[in-house]
């Protein structure tokens, strides 16, 4: 695999302008994003979060040629996106939740029909795209509605689709589930699913809505006050965190003896009457393994293995 998207020192500031007394005025420059090392490689669907104005939108901006960086480079599908941005464009694909690419008062089919022209695709690459994408995302029953009486998750799913027609090797996604209701989110979810699964475009996706990281990216990189504060796995933030699944175990009858004898340490448990609560650790048994020690000295009711929530993992983050 070869890297999609490299930057390296990657650093934007703004000059804002502060009143300073009666008829004053004084000026300071604020890091929005302030030396930020990024490789994505191709096919890679990556998770990019952070807290309100840690500086996730400005980099996407720099990344899609919207914005000139203060410092550092940047390249994007071997070009330089902002001297380049109208070769760049052709390779990209964009969605911005609260942005729109498409005609307000035109049916959602000749908006497709006008990106076909834009981005010079040929008639029959178009069509067959746009057949898979219209059977993908279910778009049949509003393609001749104006753009404007669609629905938010429709005009999502029109976006997306705009956003893919002319075949782009990077998806830059920027809240695309926002304000979405559970049905159309899990629409968008699967429909990204089966995109980063088919490996053929890479997707920089981010949101405030850990359930689309958890469900779609593997790779997980976390910015706040413009500085990448984690890039990995959930399963390395977890374990930096000290994150741990739990087995919940309801008895039928209290134990008679010891806890020590199941093999978890005593500050690991929770006793609450016949309900006790297991936190699993490096070193100790598996969630099968300590089912199977309870279920030879007690009488079960039920058990639950819940995993730890990301909600959790990522708000210390933040706090830290």
């Amino acid at each position: 695999m070869s890297a999609v998207i490299e930057a390296h020192d990657l650093r934007k500031e703004f000059t804002v302008t502060e009143r300073a007394g009666f008829g004053r005025r004084t000026r300071r420059s604020v890091a929005a994003v302030a030396g930020v090392d990024l490789s994505v490689e191709h096919g890679e669907m990556l998770g990019y979060i952070g807290p309100n104005g840690a500086g996730k939108s400005t980099t996407l901006k720099m990344l899609t040629g919207v914005l000139f960086p203060s410092s550092g480079t940047v390249r994007v599908c071997g070009y330089t996106p902002v001297p380049q941005r109208v070769r760049l464009a052709r390779r990209i694909g964009v969605v911005f939740g609260q942005r729109s690419q498409l005609w307000w008062d035109l049916p959602l089919a000749d908006s497709f029909e006008l990106l076909r022209h834009i981005y010079r695709v040929p008639p029959a690459e178009h069509r067959g795209r746009l057949l898979r994408l219209r059977r993908m995302l279910d778009l049949d029953g509003f393609l001749g509605t104006p753009v404007r009486q669609l629905s938010l998750g429709q005009r999502m799913r029109g976006e997306l689709t705009a956003a893919l027609l002319h075949g782009p090797e990077v998806l830059f996604l920027d809240e695309p589930t926002i304000g979405l209701d559970v049905v159309s989110k899990q629409a968008v979810r699967a429909f990204l699913g089966d995109l980063g699964a088919a490996g053929a475009t890479t997707v920089v996706l981010t949101t405030h809505d850990l359930a689309d990281i958890e469900r779609l990216c593997r790779r997980l990189v976390v910015i706040d006050r413009g500085t990448v504060v984690h890039d990995g796995t959930l399963d390395q933030l977890h374990a930096r965190y000290g994150s741990r699944r739990r087995v919940i175990v309801d008895l039928d009858e209290r134990l008679t003896g010891p806890l020590a004898s199941l093999g978890v340490a005593p500050e690991a448990v929770e006793a609450d009457g016949l309900r006790l609560t297991f936190a699993l650790g490096d070193g100790g048994p598996t969630a099968g393994e300590l089912v199977a020690r309870l279920a030879a000295v007690a009488s079960l009711r039920d058990i639950a293995v819940v995993e730890p929530a990301i909600e959790d993992v990522i708000a210390q983050l933040y706090a830290g």
